[in-house]
């Protein structure tokens, strides 16, 4: 059975963020299956070194989309992601001083995941939103896109 199961208040709407979210929650799974089963050191961290990049990788995408929908509070959410990969990092050292950290870690990263989604990436989710649906409507033969590919990439008529 799963440590943490998805729920569906976690859900934001943005199809690719509940994506890496819904990942991020199978690799503390992963982590917690490794632990509970007496995974190697080894095993351990690799599964907690995939862990660590792969979030660090969401949270600069989900920066940059917060930064392209001009997000009022970006800033501050960029400080939140910061102070959480700090805390990430010394787990990671005191991992490698060969320190047992993996139930704590595990915990740590349940409960920051879940309230993080709920509170702070609930905070954009219309920013993002509406950015995303600018974009798609600048694709519609009367937006901004459509027309700027005519005006600049349009054969001129002939008079």
């Amino acid at each position: 059975m799963a440590y943490l199961v998805w729920q569906d208040d976690l859900n934001t709407g943005i199809a690719v963020i509940d994506e890496q979210h819904r990942r991020i929650v199978d690799m503390i799974n992963q982590l917690h299956q490794a632990q509970a089963r007496g995974g190697s050191r080894a095993e351990v961290g690799e599964v907690l070194g995939g862990l660590v990049d792969y979030t660090l990788s969401h949270f600069a995408f989900e920066e940059a989309l917060l930064e392209e929908a001009g997000y009022a509070f970006t800033k501050p959410h960029k400080r939140v992601h910061e102070i959480f990969t700090g805390r990430v990092r010394d787990y990671g050292l005191r991992f490698e001083a060969g320190e047992d950290i993996t139930e704590e870690l595990i915990g740590m990263l349940s409960r920051w995941l879940f309230n993080h989604i709920r509170s702070d990436d609930a905070g954009y989710v219309q920013a993002v939103k509406d950015n995303m649906n600018a974009l798609v409507d600048d694709r519609r033969a009367s937006g901004w896109f459509a027309r700027s590919l005519k005006r600049f990439f349009s054969k001129p008529a002939l008079a």
